[in-house]
């Protein structure tokens, strides 16, 4: 992995700086950050997803500035000018686990001489992460925004189970539900289980139409531009339910992401129309991921399979979000209900101030870039109601 930061001050609105933090939690941070001129302002700590960077923030960091916050946008572990892990198939997976994740955050804040944040705000992957720093670290992370991802909580572990002959048989989303959705009458596999294969990362990276047209189309067709993209929520995890899920969600069984999303590029027209990603800011992803490849950025799906990192986060089974919470999510994001129950699990479990979900109209899965004034609205609002 090359070590050269590739987007700068040039490519940024005036008023947000690159940077890089040396040594947190063994990384070499790079960041962007917003309302950096008084030190004695309230922090924002934004969490981007996948496959974005620090950079997918940049409309809602000067609103939020403007608010009075310093605002700090990271790449995150995996991504970007960040720098200090691996991106082979064959590491130790560990360092891209839930709970080092969640430090990594900490550190970084801690790194920036602070002990608090105001809220932390992640966006897909960023999303989970942001709220186990909530969970996890109530005293540090004041409030928590969770965006595109709702978070479930922590898994259970089998509770009042003594005077019973067997532990109760739990649902299972792994390896079973590979073979039932293998097994439809048009064969599909679960994203995140391609996430985490060995040929994810190569068939992405070389993709045959190229790495630009492939994440043109990627980001296309999770968009409200894409017009299919008109979600409902699902009755149950099951194979025929998953199946609904557009193709980005649940593959086609023979393709990669790359054959996936080639049969949606957008066209000429539709491309010029793109304001919220125009052709010089989509140039920036293909920059970084042309560079760094999406390996590292995917180890973190990888954990989601791992036995023991699971075993690990259900330390925490029954702890609950008992700092201030919502969520924002596009209109038109399937994101939203592509886990059923998840949605209903973090409002009325999960999260014990749960401030509510707010759907954003004109926005799809990419929310604070395709409606970033309603977006930045939002958490302003939040953050008042919350002071």
């Amino acid at each position: 992995m090359s070590k050269r930061l590739s987007y700068g001050n040039a490519m940024l609105p005036a008023g947000v700086r690159s940077r890089v933090v040396r040594s947190v939690n063994g990384l070499d941070v790079h960041l962007l950050e917003a309302g950096f001129d008084k030190p004695d302002r309230p922090a924002l700590l934004l969490l981007h997803g996948f496959p974005e960077l620090a950079y997918s923030w940049r409309r809602v960091m000067l609103p939020l500035a403007s608010a009075g916050y310093h605002v700090i946008a990271p790449d995150r572990r995996g991504y970007g000018g960040t720098t200090g892990w691996h991106d082979g198939y064959d590491v130790d997976l560990r360092p891209f686990g839930m709970r080092n994740m969640a430090t990594d955050a900490l550190a970084l804040v801690y790194a920036l001489g602070r002990r608090q944040v105001e809220a932390v705000i992640g966006h897909d992957f960023g999303s989970p992460v942001a709220a186990w720093c909530a969970l996890i670290r109530p005293d540090v992370f004041k409030s928590v925004a969770m965006m595109s991802a709702p978070f479930s909580g922590a898994p259970a572990l089998p509770f009042d189970t003594a005077g019973q002959m067997r532990a109760p048989d739990h649902q299972q989303r792994g390896a079973d539900m590979d073979a039932l959705l293998a097994a439809l009458p048009l064969p599909r596999k679960h994203y995140m289980r391609y996430y985490a294969s060995r040929e994810a990362n190569d068939n992405m990276i070389n993709a045959p139409q190229g790495l630009h047209a492939f994440l043109r189309a990627y980001f296309h067709y999770k968009s409200a531009d894409w017009a299919r993209n008109q979600p409902f929520p699902l009755k149950s995890w099951s194979a025929e339910d998953l199946a609904r899920l557009p193709t980005y969600y649940v593959m086609d069984l023979a393709k990669g992401m790359a054959e996936t999303v080639a049969s949606e590029m957008p066209s000429a027209a539709e491309i010029a129309a793109c304001r919220w990603l125009p052709e010089s800011e989509l140039a920036v992803y293909v920059e970084e991921f042309g560079r760094t490849g999406f390996q590292g950025a995917l180890q973190a799906y990888r954990c989601l399979y791992d036995a023991n990192e699971n075993a690990e986060l259900a330390l925490f089974s029954g702890r609950t979000i008992d700092v201030p919470s919502t969520f924002i999510a596009g209109r038109r994001d399937w994101g939203v209900y592509q886990s059923p129950g998840a949605l209903d699990a973090m409002s009325n479990k999960a999260c014990t101030r749960f401030a509510g979900v707010h759907l954003v109209e004109g926005a799809g899965h990419w929310v604070q870039q395709e409606q970033p004034d309603k977006v930045a609205e939002l958490l302003l609002r939040f953050l008042r109601e919350q002071s």
